[in-house]
């Protein structure tokens, strides 16, 4: 059981990616902005993190990059999951410092798979 840490300013989003982690048994943590998700991260310091990009403030690419430069998170890895989905914004995100990037709407499978590799190192 991992804690894991979705950021998405969507109440729909959230709770699709809620329901396929509960069922992986994870404990899940909830930011609905960039700022407020490296802010968590860096208290909780979550086994991984789910982030979206398209939020007011602070973008899940800005809270990407922040993240992988800190040295307290930069071992926690990202995954970018986004209705962005053309190669440069796949190629963009990896940059940030993403170790996976999935297209909304997420398949559940792909995504648990993602998880688990990530998890297990």
């Amino acid at each position: 059981m991992a804690k894991i840490l979705v950021v998405d300013d969507s109440p729909t989003e959230v709770h699709k990616l809620k329901t396929i982690l509960a069922k992986g048994g994870h404990e899940m943590l909830v930011a609905q902005s960039g700022e407020e998700g490296v802010a968590i991260a860096k208290s909780s310091l979550p086994d991984l993190v789910i982030m979206d990009v398209v939020m007011p403030g602070l973008n899940g690419f800005q809270a990407t990059r922040q993240l992988s430069k800190d040295e307290a998170t930069a071992n926690i890895p990202v995954i970018i999951v986004s209705t962005k989905d053309q190669e440069t914004d796949k190629v963009w995100g990896i940059r940030q410092g993403a170790k996976g990037y999935l297209v909304k709407p997420v398949d559940e499978a792909e995504l648990t798979g993602m998880i688990a590799s990530l998890l297990a190192g």
